[in-house]
């Protein structure tokens, strides 16, 4: 039987994503309350700029005091789609102990403070759900957590940023250089006016920081994610990726060790073999690939951000903490019991992929070979082009460590015939 009384939703945002989310609450509450159980009612929403116009929503509703209406004691659920650190942090924390569980989409806070929202959601017995924080429509958050809590994941493996998936696709397919890229992706709407969070990597590493740690069962922070950007990707870097059978992809990587004693998070771009799922991702697509002991692989795709595809994530939490609420449980919390600790990307063992300017004449080779050989690094492939007193020489390893290739690198740079290292990449997904 369906409980007449409404449940009360309180909307801190109405943005793209939030407006959308308003939207989809009016047009499908019938739908919405028969899969709840009960009917759920906008109560509130808070913005910063009460005069905009927002169409299909009561001006009634409309307040600039967040704080007054997480704090109002009816307010079932709270939905968060401000963004940033604060005031969403303290907003949250208020709303759980005025009795209110919580919907989320802010990576960035979920990435520096995950555990603490985690414990005042506990100690508070209230939900914190965040599925639209890491991969907009895509379900991914609650098969790690619940889907995969029996398994054991060992890997993922992701493209979890649309804007940079974009250009570097633009880049592959049409030779396109990365501004070139980068100012298409603007004038369609991918990329803000400011895209730094998106193409340093930022964006990235949070939600880098949230798969390790529901994956791992480990508190993994931002400052603990590896970060390097995509701005120094070149057309030329996509023509050696050619030349291997392979493209490039901005990927964030959380893994275990091989030895399953500890687990490292990072962000940067790779060389992925054509033959692999990710390779064949275009556009402003997300995909993440998951490798676990029982399912083995599996991939999940789809929409990464914008309005629609980030508010149906959002609406999926509203309506499992709704459920929750009215047969009086809680979802699951955080699980960090395996409290593994989180390796420097030092640590890291791949392959790489060393272009080098050196001098075109007999025993460069045999000197750069020897110092790889002398920091413990094995050489998979070389390739050497040149003319005119100058060349080019290609490496690629086999896996080696992060440390290893680091002093390898620098030792290369001070060899007389070594002009310069145009680039180093890593080559992941094999």
């Amino acid at each position: 039987m369906m409980r007449t009384r409404p449940l009360k939703v309180a909307l801190l945002g109405c943005g793209v994503v939030g407006s959308e989310v308003a939207r989809i609450m009016t047009t499908h509450a019938d739908d919405l309350a028969a899969r709840i159980g009960a009917p759920v009612e906008l109560a509130g929403v808070a913005v910063r700029r009460p005069s905009k116009v927002r169409e299909g929503i009561d001006p009634a509703l409309i307040t600039t005091d967040a704080t007054a209406l997480v704090k109002r004691g009816d307010i079932d659920v709270v939905v968060e789609v401000i963004g940033g650190i604060e005031p969403a942090r303290t907003l949250i924390t208020t709303a759980f102990e005025h009795g209110a569980s919580v919907v989320s989409a802010n990576k960035a806070l979920l990435a520096q403070d995950g555990a603490a929202l985690h414990a005042a959601a506990e100690a508070n017995s209230k939900d914190l759900y965040y599925e639209a924080a890491v991969a907009g429509a895509i379900p991914l958050i609650r098969p790690l957590r619940e889907s995969l809590a029996g398994d054991k994941v060992n890997r993922v493996l992701g493209i979890v940023n649309g804007t940079t998936n974009f250009i570097l696709d633009k880049m592959d397919s049409t030779g396109a250089g990365y501004q070139e890229a980068l100012d298409e992706a603007t004038a369609l709407g991918y990329a803000e006016a400011d895209p730094t969070a998106d193409v340093e990597g930022f964006d990235a590493a949070a939600k880098a920081a949230i798969l390790a740690g529901i994956a791992f069962h480990t508190r993994v922070r931002l400052d603990d994610v590896y970060r390097e950007g995509m701005t120094e990707v070149t057309a030329a870097d996509f023509a050696s990726a050619r030349e291997m059978g392979c493209t490039i992809k901005l990927l964030a990587i959380c893994e275990r060790a091989e030895d399953g004693a500890s687990v490292t998070a990072r962000v940067h771009p790779a060389m992925i073999p054509l033959s692999h799922p990710l390779a064949s991702v275009r556009g402003a697509y997300n995909a993440v690939f998951v490798e676990s002991d029982a399912s083995g692989q599996l991939m999940f795709y789809g929409p990464g951000a914008g309005g629609s595809p980030t508010a149906s994530a959002v609406l999926g939490d509203l309506v499992a903490v709704c459920r929750n609420r009215l047969s009086g449980a809680t979802g699951p919390g955080e699980s960090a019991y395996a409290a593994l600790p989180v390796s420097g990307m030092g640590e890291v063992v791949t392959r790489y992929h060393i272009s080098l300017d050196v001098a075109d004449k007999p025993g460069v080779l045999a000197q750069v070979a020897t110092v790889f050989a002398e920091h413990g690094v094995s050489i998979d492939t070389v390739r050497q082009q040149g003319k005119d007193g100058e060349a080019s020489l290609v490496v690629v390893t086999h896996r080696a460590s992060d440390a290893a290739l680091v002093g390898t690198v620098e030792a290369l740079r001070k060899l007389d015939t070594v002009r310069g290292v145009a680039s180093i990449m890593r080559v992941e997904g094999e």
